[in-house]
């Protein structure tokens, strides 16, 4: 049974900075693009960054470049986000997916599916002004 487990969320002042982290468990992580998506009260789901399986590419939304990374790590099975230079509209509930469509930036454009691949249940990020 596959398992994704995202942590690291927190309450922010505008300007700081936080890493997220997303352990998968029962998946064949080396060989699995993952992702990073986002969802604000009231908003889609959209996405956020991307990376992968297999030359370690990486994708951003525009909203993001310059100011989040992401990495992985896969000798532990982990996702990272580092989130640098945080705004108030970054405020969301974070979530870890394994198995993204991960070929470009437009992938992160527009809602993803979210019956496709392996999704955790979230870390809520809040940034406040």
């Amino acid at each position: 049974q596959v398992q994704v487990v995202e942590s690291g969320g927190g309450l922010v002042q505008a300007g700081g900075s936080l890493r997220l982290s997303c352990t998968t468990f029962g998946l064949n992580f080396g060989g699995t693009n993952m992702g990073w998506f986002r969802q604000a009260p009231g908003k889609e789901r959209e996405g956020v960054a991307c990376i992968t399986w297999s030359a370690g590419t990486t994708y951003y939304a525009d909203s993001v470049k310059g100011r989040f990374t992401i990495s992985r790590d896969n000798a532990k099975n982990t996702l990272y986000l580092q989130m640098n230079s945080l705004k108030p509209e970054d405020t969301a509930k974070y979530y870890c997916a394994a198995g993204p469509p991960c070929r470009g930036d437009y992938d992160m454009i527009g809602q993803p599916r979210t019956d496709l691949g392996y999704w955790g249940q979230g870390t809520q990020v809040t940034v406040s002004s």
